[in-house]
């Protein structure tokens, strides 16, 4: 299936470490393109990033870096460095790379000095605090952008510490935000044959999930606060403790909490001026979240999950990761996968063609393992 991949006989280089632009180059490699990943000696970052790991590496790497060629370069020697070279110039279509600012004019990767002879090139660039202005050579990683960006002053609960998104956000979507670029700029080549600098970073990414923490701040200057598993403008919309654990229920519109009450024996609540409608539950929404809590609080997540849902209420338990996947829904979309039997399942690409998931590629390989590989790539070209 690999050949009818939109991405077919693209082919990307990866200078990237850690995240961002890893999960950019995996992303391109489950649509089909042959992707080059380039480490330091020393390998990516996350080859040592624990507890869990697999096969000498941290399970984090081989989620990021499967379906790849993984070479080792020293970008510091020059033969070294000029196979990278080479390898752009006679191959790439799109060259990756999140280095910090000045270093890639620093070995003439910048994108200048390489489309001097591969003018069509798409050079995607991912930095942290973007690509101008005053911090734009300091470095980042997720948790500052999280923090720097806003993203923790309304993420927790009201009173305690910030807390971070338990997922890296913020170089997820900037990997992703990266490949759309790409993506786009691609087509423009094919259209007008001409390339482009794709420009990313960790701070844009992060102001784009403030959008509309942002836009509520500049229609009325609240500068919203921290409402843990709930959100600012919806009620209810949160988790609520079962008597065996939590569920989320959401009520984006007054119908819906009208059946709510309903299903929860509380009819009258609809018909309460300080519930009926979401103004009045946000005004109000201590009291009925306390309200709907109570209720909640009396029966097991399983009761409520199929009386919820059989009245067409959003709902869905706070699942541990063994319980999701475990579960029938994710086993049916077949997200997770595995090249074989020997290996660990790891997400694949949360898309279809033609209802057909791209398979899951080859595990992720050794440092240096396609070196010579790399070598007789280039030896064929030149």
């Amino acid at each position: 299936m690999t050949s009818d991949l939109p991405l077919a006989g693209i082919t990307v280089v990866e200078l990237g470490d850690s995240a961002s632009a890893p999960f950019a180059g995996k992303i391109l490699a489950e649509l089909g393109a042959q992707v080059w990943k380039v480490e330091r000696p020393s390998g990516d970052s996350s080859r040592g990033w624990g507890p869990s790991m697999w096969q000498g590496s941290g399970a984090a790497f081989h989620a990021l870096n499967r379906g790849k060629y993984c070479v080792r370069i020293d970008i510091k020697d020059q033969d070294q460095l000029a196979d990278l070279h080479e390898l752009i110039a006679s191959r790439a279509d799109v060259f990756i790379h999140n280095l910090r600012p000045g270093s890639a004019a620093k070995y003439g990767l910048d994108a200048d000095s390489l489309r001097v002879t591969k003018p069509e090139l798409i050079y995607s660039e991912i930095g942290a605090f973007g690509h101008t202005g005053p911090m734009n050579t300091l470095p980042g990683y997720d948790p500052l952008m999280q923090a720097f960006s806003g993203i923790m002053s309304i993420t927790g609960e009201e009173g305690q510490a910030p807390v971070r998104a338990g997922v890296s956000i913020v170089d997820f979507g900037t990997g992703m935000w990266a490949v759309i670029g790409i993506l786009a700029a691609l087509l423009r080549r094919q259209l007008k044959h001409c390339g482009a600098t794709v420009n990313s970073s960790l701070l844009e990414t992060a102001m784009a999930w403030m959008s509309v923490g942002v836009a509520n701040y500049t229609a009325d200057g609240e500068i919203g606060g921290r409402h843990g598993s709930g959100v600012a403008f919806i009620v209810p919309h949160r988790a609520y403790a079962a008597a065996d654990g939590h569920l989320v229920v959401s009520c984006a519109n007054d119908g819906l909490f009208a059946r709510l009450s309903e299903v929860l024996g509380h009819p009258e609540w609809a018909l309460d001026d300080r519930f009926a409608t979401n103004s009045g539950r946000l005004r109000n929404r201590d009291e009925i979240d306390r309200l709907i809590g109570e209720r909640i609080a009396t029966e097991t997540r399983e009761h409520w999950q199929q009386i919820l849902q059989s009245a067409g209420i959003p709902v869905a338990p706070t699942q541990t990761t063994a319980e999701i996947v475990e579960h029938e829904q994710i086993r049916s979309l077949a997200i997770l996968g595995k090249p074989s039997e020997e290996e660990i399942a790891v997400v694949g690409l949360p898309l279809s063609f033609d209802g057909k998931r791209p398979p899951p590629l080859h595990s992720a390989r050794d440092i240096g393992a396609d070196n010579d590989c790399l070598r007789q790539v280039i030896r064929t070209e030149s």
